[in-house]
């Protein structure tokens, strides 16, 4: 695979109009006393001018000039030059554990749990929650260069598995977040992360597999989370690669890695970076993650279901939890919502996805279905609590 980028050829304007002036002058000339019956021969040894012209330095001036930009890589030289500029912003997020030793009693370690990136150069760290749902640990961050940093504050988000770490900083090398909206299917990506939790900064690449899935994730504690729209990749993650950047051959993270498949090669799974670039402008606006909060937990009827079962396609409600707005809004268990605003959710417009498009306090309109009869409801959306201990 070729990559294109710059060198800057320029060429004057005013030079090519001289050549085509005398050139078509000469050329003219000759016919016009061919025609004429003149004699006419180059004398012996005679050759047509050559023009030449010098080189021209590269030039940024864009006032009239016709410029090229083409330099050729190869895949492995833009793999390098990715990794080369990008590894200094990624960082590895350890914590310190406790256990008794037989012989040695009580030991105290620092163990590397996960990855993050580095998005503002005064400390402001993107990773994913689960690296840090411990809300009762302390965390350290340790650059690419072994310095290392205490974590000073941290904001969950509630309802994706993307957490923001801040640490006391300046002057930090930063990763450009891309536009995950651009991505495609077999684009090829760099993933960077401290596999295993034991080798900071490995490098595995490979292509964009698949868009838009959806996932059920979990841990070592057994606590799942659904996530939605997330990419599929085959570049080989690992534990310890949660929160690194999935990135693409420009040097844009394009994605945060978060989870791979255990019963699988080189299925991994990363959050859309548009995704997090929500959650980021939420945090540096209020100091918080805020989210929209509807107060239910529900299942998607698809299509297949819907004709099986004779129900409507949308989300079907399990749950709605107390003191919540849906149950304000009189919402009950078995309730079929097939609208939002107008939106028909259905597989690839799921509720939690249409709700990702309001902001906390927004006034929203559900259409329902209640055992066959069509009804609508107003909901005032709340804020989503943070993630309990």
């Amino acid at each position: 695979m070729l990559a294109m980028t710059g060198y800057v050829l320029t060429m004057r304007r005013l030079s090519l109009s001289t050549i085509a002036f005398w050139s078509a002058l000469i050329f003219f000339v000759i016919v016009a006393l061919v025609s004429a019956g003149v004699p006419f021969s180059l004398p012996l040894g005679f050759r047509l001018p050559v023009f030449s012209f010098p080189a021209l330095p590269p030039s940024d001036n864009n006032s009239g000039g016709l410029s090229i930009v083409q330099r050729v890589v190869t895949q492995e030289q833009a793999v390098e030059e990715v990794v080369s500029k990008s590894a200094p912003a990624v960082i590895s997020v350890v914590t310190e554990q406790v256990y008794l030793d037989l012989f040695r009693g009580p030991v105290s370690e620092q163990a590397s749990i996960g990855t993050g990136i580095i998005i503002e150069a005064d400390g402001l760290i993107l990773t994913n929650k689960h690296v840090v749902a411990d809300v009762n640990a302390a965390y350290t961050v340790v650059l690419a260069d072994e310095k290392s940093y205490e974590v000073k504050k941290i904001a969950r988000d509630p309802l994706n598995d993307l957490a923001i770490l801040k640490i006391d900083a300046k002057g930090l090398p930063t990763l450009p977040l891309g536009d995950s909206a651009k991505v495609r299917v077999g684009q090829s990506v760099v993933a960077i992360g401290n596999a295993l939790g034991r080798f900071s900064n490995t490098v595995t690449t490979g292509v964009v597999s698949g868009i838009g899935r959806g996932i059920t994730a979990g841990d070592s504690s057994g606590q799942t989370e659904n996530l939605e729209n997330v990419f599929q990749t085959d570049a080989a993650l690992n534990p310890g690669n949660s929160g690194g950047p999935l990135l693409n051959l420009a040097g844009e993270v394009i994605a945060v890695n978060s989870a791979v498949s255990t019963g699988a090669q080189n299925i991994g799974f990363a959050i859309p970076i548009n995704v997090a670039k929500k959650t980021v402008e939420t945090y540096k606006k209020l100091g918080k993650i805020s989210r929209p909060f509807l107060g239910v937990s529900y299942q998607m009827i698809s299509s297949d279901m819907s004709s099986l079962q004779r129900l409507p396609v949308g989300a079907f409600i399990e749950r709605v939890l107390t003191g919540s707005p849906a149950e304000k809004a009189g919402l009950q268990s078995g309730d079929i919502i097939t609208k939002l605003d107008g939106q028909v959710l259905d597989k690839d417009n799921t509720l939690a996805r249409a709700l990702q498009n309001n902001n906390v306090g927004d006034a929203v309109t559900l259409t329902l279905d209640r055992g066959g009869k069509e009804m609508t409801a107003g909901v005032v959306l709340g804020e989503a609590p943070e993630p309990s201990p």
